[in-house]
């Protein structure tokens, strides 16, 4: 039974809107010049980010003062839609076509993305089913293969536009949400196990993805190709030193780093603030993933348990890749910087996902 509500938790409140500030100065300092070159307009995606700023928050004080217990009732719904989106957004006409990648729909002045609805609709419904009935989770069968079905349907739409880094953050959420409600160790070993050999297949069949593999492993082996994206994030990180070049002073945004203000605006952080600047970024991470497990861990029920450590593990697997291909650890792949890179649909329902998590700290058993 949930008790009295209490007030959101403020640390999570304030870590949320402290990366949202740093992502709005970080976005225009990163596009300033690109969009005088393409717009001839320096404040062409700052407006665009603001616009899309301003609709998350009010998003997330919606979601936030909307009993996070009625959403049950939405669910069926809510995965419906996303999954019409998902086919949708392949036919062309429908879908926008952006860099060879199929994964926007046109809303007139503004673009959707159904993918980060998906995720978000994911969480919801397989929280739900988790919790209705607890102890079938153990059980392969009747507890696990049923949510698995769904996700791998929803992973491989995601997989068609193609957006391999959207679709293992995805199953890794559902995998850590397995975990958290009590799943044998040895079904997701397996289940891990497969995965993996479904990534490796996914890059394996796919000539562009062996490229960027390939160049993950060795960038100077080819500089001006593969290679090219890596090479030029590492020189950014490295050119910041200790305190960075300074706000605005980047080089590397003068067209050398490819998409430096959406999936590499990391780079920049640390071009431009130094090594001190990204740590902060990385601890405000670090404060929300503590933030939003103390929220599921002390959760009235297992529904918002289930919940909330979804919605903080989906953040934590997307900082985790991004950082990872910023910093040249992991392969380019496509994944945001959440509440920094510029992007609405990212921003839109992350923001929801902090409204719902916000939402059901007010019902928290302890601080």
């Amino acid at each position: 039974m949930r008790i009295k509500k209490r007030p959101p938790d403020f640390i999570l409140f304030m870590t949320v809107l402290m990366l949202l500030s740093i992502g709005i100065v970080m976005v225009f300092s990163a596009s300033q010049y690109v969009t005088i070159v393409r717009f001839q307009n320096p404040f062409f995606f700052l407006e665009r980010q603001l616009l899309w700023a301003l609709i998350g928050i009010a998003a997330m004080i919606f979601m936030m003062n909307f009993d996070y217990f009625k959403i049950k009732r939405w669910v069926g719904l809510i995965i419906i839609v996303a999954f019409v989106l998902l086919v949708l957004v392949l036919i062309p006409g429908i879908g926008i076509e952006v860099n060879g990648a199929r994964r926007w729909i046109c809303l007139g002045f503004i673009s959707f993305a159904p993918a980060e609805l998906v995720k978000l609709g994911m969480i919801t419904f397989v929280a739900f089913g988790l919790s209705k009935k607890q102890n079938a989770v153990q059980n392969f069968r009747t507890g696990i293969l049923p949510y698995l079905i769904i996700m791998l349907l929803a992973a491989g739409l995601i997989l068609k536009q193609p957006d391999l880094g959207t679709a293992v953050i995805l199953c890794g959420t559902v995998m850590i949400m397995f975990l958290a409600a009590g799943a044998r160790l040895f079904h997701l070993g397996a289940l891990g196990g497969i995965g993996m050999a479904g990534v490796a297949l996914a890059i394996y069949f796919e000539p562009y993805r062996i490229r960027r593999f390939l160049a993950f492993m060795d960038p100077a082996a080819d500089p001006q190709g593969a290679g090219y994206q890596i090479i030029q994030s590492l020189f950014a990180l490295g050119s910041g030193g200790l305190f960075g070049m300074g706000l605005g002073q980047s080089k590397q945004k003068f067209l050398y780093l490819p998409e430096n203000h959406t999936d590499f605006i990391f780079a920049i952080i640390g071009e431009e603030l130094g090594f001190i600047g990204a740590s902060l970024v990385i601890l405000l991470f670090a404060l929300f993933v503590w933030r939003g497990l103390k929220i599921a861990i002390t959760a009235p029920d297992p529904f918002a348990s289930l919940l909330a450590a979804g919605i903080t593990c989906s953040v934590a697997l997307q900082v985790i890749i991004n950082i990872g291909v910023v910093t040249g650890s992991l392969p380019v792949t496509g994944a945001p910087l959440p509440f920094i890179s510029f992007g609405g649909s990212s921003l839109l329902f992350t923001l929801m996902g902090v409204g719902i998590l916000l939402n059901i700290s007010k019902y928290s058993t302890s601080r």
